[in-house]
């Protein structure tokens, strides 16, 4: 089998990343941690549920989930969920503002070619990704993969260059810089074959990298990537248990008709989906819940 879907069978150019749903056990602290530390906005909070994001755009809805425990280090699950600005001021200021109130959940930052990227690990152990990517026109494809790497990239010369004295004041007053929304997500899982099968073949995904067997990179459109798949933490892992963690991943599509052609094609792969005619939701191979919708819905 190729390893990219037939054209008809592919998700629409314009599919993007909704929000992603966690289940916390502690709410409040967490809503501090995405408001005050990463610089969303608090949209709504409705007793058990909080969803943050920037303007109207949800980012993340966190769910009060006190009763589940923490999932095993290496069972399958989110790896990051990555936030993407729309200018480097913006990412800029986020970065301060987290450092600052948060400096011990900082974990890396690299140049990725496509991206530059910054990497934190929320309170309750969820990875989050913070970046900006660089022009369209930059990215280099070869043989249909897009070239990413992982470059250093110093944090305080970043913040140097590109905070200026409006971030600044914005990261230490609070102040919103700029727009965010879920760039992609990236998923533990327990192995990259299955998740090529599910991601790329069934859902409609195309492959634009893969690193030896241990990390897949699928997008919409000829983006560097919605989706990633890896095994560095999680290999043979199978179906998660009901735990705390990620709870939703959702990607939405320009159509209605979008969502019905993918329901057909889910339906044709024996693919068990949940749809209430307004979204179609189903489990990947190791019980991730995925939830699509149609934007023009």
């Amino acid at each position: 089998m190729s390893d990219q879907p037939r054209q008809r069978d592919l998700l629409a150019a314009d599919t993007g990343m909704g929000a992603v749903t966690l289940r916390v056990a502690d709410l409040d602290a967490m809503i501090r941690y995405y408001r005050d530390g990463v610089t969303l906005d608090l949209l709504r909070h409705d007793g058990p549920t909080a969803v943050l994001g920037r303007g109207a755009t949800p980012i993340v809805i966190l769910e009060h989930a006190p009763e589940l425990r923490h999932a095993a280090p290496r069972e399958a699950g989110l790896f990051h969920t990555a936030i993407l600005f729309d200018t480097r001021q913006a990412l800029a200021t986020a970065i301060l503002s987290v450092a600052s109130r948060y400096p011990g959940t900082f974990t890396g930052s690299a140049d990725h070619l496509v991206s530059e990227a910054f990497y934190f690990t929320d309170p309750e152990g969820n990875g989050v990704e913070l970046y900006f990517d660089r022009d369209r026109s930059t990215w280099s494809w070869v043989h249909g993969q897009i070239e990413m790497g992982t470059i250093f990239l110093d944090p305080n010369g970043y913040l140097a260059e590109h905070l200026g004295e409006i971030g600044a004041d914005a990261a230490t007053s609070g102040d919103r810089l700029g727009s965010a929304v879920v760039g992609h997500v990236h998923l533990s899982v327990g192995d990259v074959a299955s998740a090529r099968e599910f991601y790329v073949h069934r859902l409609g995904f195309e492959t634009t990298a893969e690193l030896g067997g241990q990390a897949l990179f699928v997008s919409a459109g000829g983006y560097h990537h919605h989706m990633a798949m890896n095994t560095w933490n999680s290999r043979g892992a199978g179906r998660r248990q009901l735990a705390l963690g990620l709870g939703k991943v959702e990607i939405v599509v320009p159509s209605a008709d979008d969502l019905g052609e993918l329901g057909e094609r889910m339906r044709h792969f024996d693919v068990a989906t949940r749809d209430d005619g307004r979204t179609l939701a189903f489990d990947d191979p190791w019980a991730n819940l995925v939830e699509v919708r149609a934007a023009s819905v």
